[in-house]
């Protein structure tokens, strides 16, 4: 276990080195910083004495490894527009995002496992085809539509749910948060829907096929020879070898959604770091742009590498060091 970590830690290193150098190569494509920072009014000279002290006229192997010095302290650089490290402008936008994140993930698991492990038991029902057929037309639709769409008919139409915002928030043990009020919960539903509908039928399809191709195998069928009550060989024995795969494709998919929710929180106006993104390209406020990106990296290194670790507990014959046998 310890080789693998060491082995994964150094990946994640290269994987990292990588997002970094891309992220930081667009910077100079993304426009001039200094027409947010200074507007129209500054004189071509000043601007230059300008650029020169921020170091925008300096190589960019100059001005990377300068980056990356600081960048091994923690040290992403700091925001144009709200004059502060873009690290910390990014964690206080992180929570909204994550808790976008956790709603869609709870909608997504409690939906997906259920509807993919009935529509597998009973392939032939009415029921069934209707799961298929809304997962069929659920890949199919773009995020922002279902927002639209969902904004439209509860928000505008009905006038159950509200349409933008993050809604009241509660401080509970250092996490504040909406899910620990009824208007936090109200603003909530609507973007984590809107946000699970990307991957909730990728989910239903992915774990009916499993699960048939679990039912199918012959230890499942030398159970039910033996006698052993359908139940248990179904939520016992064939579930546990179908969330292999389906955690695999998960923690992925955490990572994915981390990016999705630009568009998610675009549509309903939530401050998150989606719309902090959107917000940083319109001002091209490079620095935060960067740390973005990086922040996203992170998270699909982090996650894959956490899945990873979990393969050992959910099957202790997984073989994670990849040394064989």
């Amino acid at each position: 276990m310890f080789t693998f970590l060491v082995k994964r830690l150094f990946q994640a290193l290269i994987v990292m080195f990588v997002i970094s150098l891309v992220a930081f190569s667009i910077q100079d494509n993304l426009g001039d910083p200094l027409r947010e920072l200074v507007g129209q009014s500054v004189s071509e000279a000043e601007r230059q004495a300008l650029r020169d002290e921020l170091g925008l006229n300096d190589p960019f192997i100059t001005k990377y490894s300068r980056f990356v010095s600081n960048a091994l302290q923690g040290d992403l650089g700091t925001s144009y527009f709200f004059k502060k490290p873009a690290v910390e402008v990014i964690l206080d936008k992180l929570v909204a995002t994550l808790e976008l994140v956790f709603g869609a993930a709870i909608i997504i698991v409690c939906l997906s496992i259920p509807l993919g492990v009935y529509s597998a038991i009973n392939p032939k029902s009415i029921f069934t085809k209707a799961i298929m057929a809304f997962s069929s037309i659920g890949i199919s639709i773009p995020v922002f539509l279902t927002a639209i769409m969902l904004m439209y008919v509860f928000s505008i139409e009905l006038n159950w749910l509200p349409s933008y915002g993050r809604g009241e928030t509660y401080n509970l043990l250092g996490w504040e948060s909406g899910f620990f009020t009824i208007d936090g919960l109200a603003h909530l539903i609507l973007p984590c829907i809107s946000l699970a509908s990307i991957m909730l039928p990728l989910f239903i399809r992915l774990v009916r096929s499993e699960m048939l191709e679990v039912l199918s195998s012959e230890y499942i069928k030398f159970s039910k020879a033996k006698g052993i009550a359908t139940n248990k060989i179904y939520y016992q024995h064939a579930l546990k070898n179908t969330m292999l795969p389906v955690l695999t494709v998960g923690g992925v998919q955490i990572g994915t959604m981390v990016a999705y929710t630009i568009l998610t929180e675009t549509v309903f106006q939530w401050p998150g770091t989606g719309f902090l993104f959107l917000e940083a390209i319109n001002r091209v406020d490079t620095p935060l742009i960067t740390a973005y990106v990086i922040f996203v990296g992170l998270i699909f290194v982090v996650t894959n590498t956490i899945v990873d670790l979990l393969y050992g507990l959910i099957n202790p014959t997984v073989d994670i060091t990849g040394k064989g046998a």
